[in-house]
């Protein structure tokens, strides 16, 4: 058995990591950390785990979670875990990190775009994007797991193919997102209050949103140039889910057999992205409580324009799920041991 320690388990996706994480025939839960609510029991918090998980929620102490878990998973904000993993504690454990501070490699990229000095750089170099399509065999033999963004995930894995084989010209690149609420996080924020999203959608960080570069630096390793894009994040008044229409121009005489090809080259033998047939595209409803990618794409013959949509569940496959699926790719498990679940609807 796994002992794993999951540090923040009373957030969204560290809730929705502990869910996970119960159904996993391998995993022994050693211990849940809380900011908030410190000796409360964790069904307490989320009553949907009353008689199902018991455990007390306690006050974060990752030394003594380091000698006590075979990993330890780290739902917290942005530069908290920079300054709290050290190599001492990688030497005793395995960290997957839910957070921003490990995914880009240049510790002045993350400043500019977060605005706080990097705890942690001397980490940088060994830490591998967790990633699981693109990195499979880098995080079997890492230490220290940067799971990715959930709008990351998806627009990369939408996107990738056509980078990577060279068929669009990649000074072109627009994404525009889509989001659930929660991916706002638990915390309280007026923007995210019922009667300020209910009703309506909103653009939100536009050209300047914290996923931009990662997604560029990502698309520039497989297209082995700088990759520049245009990013634009909008807030849904949904739950969950991630729907990402991406555009490119394609390079001249590129055609949809190409197209086509390249996504089977990268993604046709893998269980969690699901490619659509021509004229089919994703939808939310149809990935969400799931560790599925879905990917559809059509040829705009008139502009010379590719559009191609991803959706995702943004706490499963954008965070939980994609921090489960390396955590078995670590402990050389089955990728899909703990996620076959189905999509629920409704939901």
């Amino acid at each position: 058995m796994i002992k794993v320690g999951v540090i923040g388990a009373t957030g969204y996706a560290g809730s929705e990591l502990v869910r996970l994480l119960m159904s996993h025939p391998q995993v022994e839960i050693q211990g849940l950390t809380s900011q908030r609510y410190i000796g409360k029991n964790f069904y307490e918090v989320y009553a949907n785990f009353r008689q199902i998980q018991d455990a007390v929620c306690k006050e974060e102490d990752i030394e003594a979670m380091a000698d006590e878990c075979d990993v330890v998973f780290m739902a917290l904000p942005h530069g908290v875990a920079a300054k709290k993993v050290t190599k001492e504690i990688l030497e005793k454990t395995k960290v997957i990190d839910f957070g921003a501070d490990f995914r880009l490699k240049d510790p002045l990229v993350y400043e500019k775009w977060y605005g706080l000095e990097h705890g942690g750089p001397s980490l940088l170099t060994e830490a591998v994007y967790g990633l699981c399509e693109i990195n499979r065999e880098k995080i079997k033999k890492a230490r220290l797991i940067a799971n990715p963004g959930c709008y990351t995930t998806c627009s990369i894995l939408s996107l990738l193919p056509l980078v990577a084989e060279g068929l669009v010209d990649k000074k072109t690149i627009i994404v525009d997102a889509k989001s659930g609420v929660s991916g706002a996080g638990r915390g309280l924020d007026t923007g995210t209050l019922f009667c300020e999203c209910n009703e309506s959608i909103k653009a939100y960080k536009i050209a300047a949103h914290r996923h931009t570069p990662e997604i560029e630096e990502q698309l520039s390793y497989a297209g082995q140039e700088d990759v520049v894009i245009s990013f634009t994040p909008h807030l849904t008044p949904m739950n969950r889910g991630i729907l990402a229409t991406c555009y490119a121009s394609l390079l001249p005489n590129v055609t949809r057999a190409q197209v086509e090809k390249a996504y089977q080259k990268w993604y046709g033998e893998e269980y969690f992205i699901r490619l659509f047939p021509e004229g089919v595209f994703p939808e939310t409803r149809w990935v969400k409580g799931s560790n599925f990618v879905d990917i559809g794409f059509t040829i705009d013959e008139r502009t010379n324009r590719i559009v191609v949509i991803g959706a995702i569940d943004n706490l499963v496959k954008g965070a939980a799920g994609q921090a489960v699926q390396n955590m078995n790719l670590l402990f050389g498990l089955e990728e899909q041991t703990g996620l076959c679940m189905p999509p629920i609807f409704p939901g």
